[in-house]
């Protein structure tokens, strides 16, 4: 996997850094095909970001009419509990920018059948790209967190979901919080035109190590994340306290 690192000084350097990525990302979509579409995850890293996307100068570089946004995973909570992924962009980006209700396609956490929820989400996705049964969307960009035991989206180690080669979003059980999750697939992620993880602190240094550096490993689960193109790393610089090489 071709990995391109940029190592920032602090988290607001880092949400800067993204923010820009996305806004050329956004602009050079709309350019090609007229739409951009946009994967958003959950934590405290992405609120930075967002909040940066929803203000001056990068608010004015988004063609919000042209923006479909989607989710990478979603706790199975209300959309307006605590910890949900969709009250989360909603507070920090989406309720400040005039992107169309129907623009929006979030998972919907809150039905109490999360393998039901994920299939719904699946067929969200074909209608949203006009899919064809074993076709998998091309996301304009997904954006990605890394925790500290490996997993990205809600893609834990040794998860099934992990196997998961037909549907587009599947429902997981978060051993270590005792959770359902909703989560895209491996496919849907590694078939993105474009793949930004966002990393912070320390804590991370040891995972962000062995993701980028070892082989991939369904231990790892963001080490299979393996997109055409690479991925795109913005980390702060304590959590590359591991690495042997931080250039590029």
């Amino acid at each position: 996997m071709h990995a391109t690192v940029t190592v920032v000084a602090s988290n607001e350097a880092l949400a800067e850094a993204a923010a820009q990525a996305v806004t050329g990302a956004a602009e050079e979509a709309v350019k090609q095909t007229g739409r951009f579409t946009l994967a958003l995850s959950g934590g405290s890293t992405p609120r930075r970001l967002y909040a940066r996307l929803a203000s001056p100068p990068f608010r004015s570089r988004i063609d919000w009419a042209r923006l479909d946004v989607f989710w990478g995973d979603e706790r199975c909570v209300s959309p307006d509990h605590p910890d949900s992924n969709y009250r989360l962009a909603d507070e920090s980006l989406l309720s400040k920018v005039p992107i169309p209700p129907e623009q929006i396609h979030r998972m919907r956490g809150e039905d109490s059948d999360p393998e039901r929820a994920a299939l719904d989400y699946s067929q969200e996705l074909m209608r949203a790209f006009s899919l064809k049964p074993g076709e998998h969307p091309r996301l304009d960009l997904v954006l990605l967190g890394l925790g500290a035991d490996g997993h990205t989206a809600s893609l834990f180690p040794a998860s099934p979901a992990l196997n998961e080669n037909r549907c587009l979003a599947a429902a997981t059980y978060a051993e270590p919080i005792k959770a359902y999750r909703l989560t895209l697939t491996l496919p849907v992620l590694n078939a993105a035109a474009q793949v930004i993880f966002l990393v912070s602190g320390a804590e991370k240094a040891e995972v962000l190590r062995a993701v980028l550096q070892d082989r991939p490993s369904p231990s790892r689960p963001a080490s299979l994340v393996r997109p055409e193109r690479g991925t795109l790393w913005f980390v702060d610089r304590a959590a590359t306290a591991r690495l042997r090489d931080t250039s590029g």
